[in-house]
């Protein structure tokens, strides 16, 4: 007879798959524009400890394995965010971004910028310098973000405006081939109409000399 308790394996699966889902929200709350965020590892991680977190991650919340609606949004960043950390000059130029921070933020504190992370006068600050050095990466990164964007809409105004430019060139020229075309295929109709001008002023010449003689 059933007592209506769940049994151990029921109760690993369910939190198991609370788990899952707690790590799916994760990810797709983390900062998109730093995928260490989004992966939630270090910045000096190694390249194979990347990528071992990576398997890790995307495995655990896998679509297949996880009910969540999202699954497949926080796999696919998931799969960014190791792609960018695996590209070496993504990755460092996010690290000359964190590393920038870093100064500002120990600039702004009026510490030595050789002040190192383990340092007690950075273990006494509120919030914490891990948080605050967070908050000021992610100010940088959405600078340099907006600061792209805008390059890229003034590269595609300025494309734009080459392309209208070639137009009108084309055009121009395409009305001047007309025009000439015209000109030419009228020579004839104009000939003819001095031709007769000429021959009728001359009769009109000779007829008055006559009156006159």
């Amino acid at each position: 007879m059933s007592t209506g308790t769940s049994t151990p394996s029921t109760t690993l699966r369910e939190a198991s798959a609370f788990q899952r889902e707690l790590e799916v929200e994760r990810i797709l709350k983390a900062f998109k524009l730093n995928p260490y965020d989004i992966l939630d590892i270090d910045e000096s991680s190694k390249p194979e400890g990347i990528k071992r977190r990576y398997r890790q991650l995307s495995l655990f919340i896998h679509p297949d394995k996880t009910p969540h609606a999202r699954a497949p949004d926080a796999f696919d960043l998931l799969k960014k965010a190791e792609s960018e950390l695996s590209d070496t000059a993504k990755r460092e130029a996010l690290d000359a971004t964190i590393a920038e921070a870093r100064l500002q933020l120990l600039r702004s504190h009026g510490f030595s910028t050789s002040t190192q992370d383990d340092d007690p006068k950075l273990r006494g600050l509120v919030p914490s310098f891990k948080v605050q050095l967070r908050a000021k990466v992610k100010d940088l990164l959405i600078d340099e973000e907006v600061r792209r964007r805008k390059a890229i809409k003034m590269n595609l105004a300025n494309e734009g405006l080459e392309a209208r430019k070639k137009e009108e060139e084309v055009a121009t020229r395409k009305r001047k081939a007309e025009e000439d075309k015209t000109w030419e295929e009228s020579r004839e109709t104009r000939v003819d109409s001095w031709r007769s001008f000429n021959n009728t002023a001359k009769k009109k010449k000779k007829t008055k000399a006559q009156i006159l003689g």
